[in-house]
C-alpha cells in the first residue's frame, strides 16, 4: 500500500494495512534540516519567469525529500504560494513523485476568530448586519471553489480548511451563533469540494467539544488537531463520532516544543491507541504542526513511536496511559 493509498483508505473510514498514515499541516524546519527555506510568495517577487520556475522546481524537490524522510502520506507546504505558483508546484511534485503521495490545498471561506483588536467589531457586525455577513460568506464560497477547481486540476486531492474557531476555553462564537453563521457555509463548501471530487479536512485548534456535532454534520471527511492543550480527549471524540469521521491528531505540540521525550512518547501512544490505528479512520499528526521552535529530535521521537507501534493489531504499552493534561492543569 503506497502512502497515498494508506491515507485514502483512512479517509474512506477504513483501516489501512501497514503503517498508520501520517501528515503534518506544516513543517517549518526545512532550513535547518534540509538546507533550504520553503519557497513562499515573497521569494518569487521580482523574479523572471525562468528564475521563478527554477525556485518552484527546487521547492518541489524539497517537499518530496521531506515526505520521503518522514514517511508522510500527503505533501503539504505549497499553500504559502500564490494560486498560480501553487498549481505549478503541485504539477512539479506530481512529475517527481507520481502518485506516491496525496497532494493538498488550503482553503476556507468561513469566519475564523478575528484578530484581538477586531473581535468586538466582528461580533457587532454579525449581529447588526447578519444577512450581509452571510452573503459575504456565500460569495467567499464561490470564489474559493473556483480556486479549488484550479488546484484540483493541478493535482490537489484534499483540502485543509484552516479557519480557527475555538480558544482553549471553547468556541469564539456560541454554538447557536456558530450554527447560524459558520455551519451552513462550511457545509456548502464541503459539498462543493465533494462535487469536485476532493476530500476535506476541517482544522481548528482549541476546545471543539461544544461544536463537535456541527463540525461532523457539515459532512467533512476529517477533523484535524483534536487539541489536547484545550483538554480535548481524542478517545472521547472517537467515542462520540465513531468511525463516521476520520481523525487527524493529536500528539501534544507543547510536549514537542519543550522536548519532553517521555511525554511525547505517551502522547503519541495515546493518539495511536485511541485515535485509533486498529479501527481505522485515523491519521497520525501533531496537534498543530511542526513549527519553528520544535526541536527536530522531538519530532523524531514521535516518528519512532509511529514506527514501533503504528501498525493495526500491534500491542501497545497502554497500562496507566492517560490523555495529555490541558494547559491549565500542568
Amino acid at each position: 500500500m503506497t502512502p497515498r493509498e494508506s491515507i485514502l483508505t483512512a479517509l474512506r473510514h477504513e483501516t489501512p494495512s501497514g503503517l498508520v498514515p501520517h501528515i503534518e499541516l506544516e513543517y517549518q524546519l526545512t532550513a535547518e534540516e534540509f538546507g533550504m527555506e520553503a519557497v513562499r510568495g515573497h521569494h518569487l517577487e521580482g523574479k523572471s519567469a525562468a528564475a521563478a520556475d527554477d525556485l518552484l522546481k527546487r521547492n518541489a524537490d524539497l517537499w518530496v525529500r521531506v515526505a520521503e524522510r518522514f514517511r508522510w502520506s500527503a505533501i503539504t507546504g505549497t499553500h504559502w504560494l500564490p494560486l498560480d505558483a501553487q498549481c505549478r508546484c503541485l504539477e512539479l511534485i506530481r512529475e517527481r513523485a507520481g502518485d506516491t503521495y496525496m497532494l493538498t490545498a488550503f482553503l476556507d471561506p468561513t469566519y475564523s476568530i478575528p484578530a484581538g483588536e477586531h473581535m468586538m467589531d466582528h461580533v457587532i457586525y454579525l449581529t447588526d448586519h447578519a444577512e450581509e455577513a452571510k452573503e459575504q460568506s456565500r460569495q467567499a464560497v464561490a470564489s474559493q471553489l473556483g480556486a479549488a477547481r484550479a488546484l484540483r486540476d493541478a493535482g490537489a486531492e484534499i483540502v485543509f480548511m484552516c479557519a480557527d474557531y475555538c480558544f482553549n476555553t471553547g468556541p469564539f462564537l456560541s454554538p447557536s451563533m456558530f450554527a447560524e453563521f459558520v455551519t451552513p457555509i462550511l457545509t456548502e463548501f464541503v459539498d462543493g469540494l465533494h462535487e469536485l471530487g476532493m476530500w476535506t479536512v476541517k482544522h481548528t485548534d482549541g476546545d471543539i467539544m461544544p461544536i463537535l456535532d456541527q463540525l461532523v454534520a457539515s459532512g467533512t471527511d476529517a477533523i484535524h488537531s483534536i487539541d489536547p492543550m484545550a483538554g480535548v480527549d481524542i478517545r472521547e471524540v472517537r467515542r462520540r463520532c465513531g468511525s463516521d469521521v476520520t481523525l487527524f491528531g493529536n500528539v501534544d505540540c507543547s510536549y514537542l516544543q519543550e522536548a519532553r521525550e517521555e511525554l511525547i512518547r505517551e502522547s503519541t501512544l495515546y493518539a495511536l491507541e485511541y485515535g485509533g490505528v486498529d479501527r481505522g479512520s485515523y491519521v497520525l499528526a501533531s496537534s498543530n504542526c511542526i513549527f519553528r521552535g520544535v526541536p527536530q529530535r522531538s519530532y523524531d521521537v514521535m516518528l519512532q513511536i509511529r514506527e514501533e507501534y503504528g501498525y493495526p493489531g500491534c500491542r501497545r504499552p497502554t497500562d496507566g496511559l492517560e490523555p495529555p493534561k490541558p494547559m491549565g492543569q500542568r
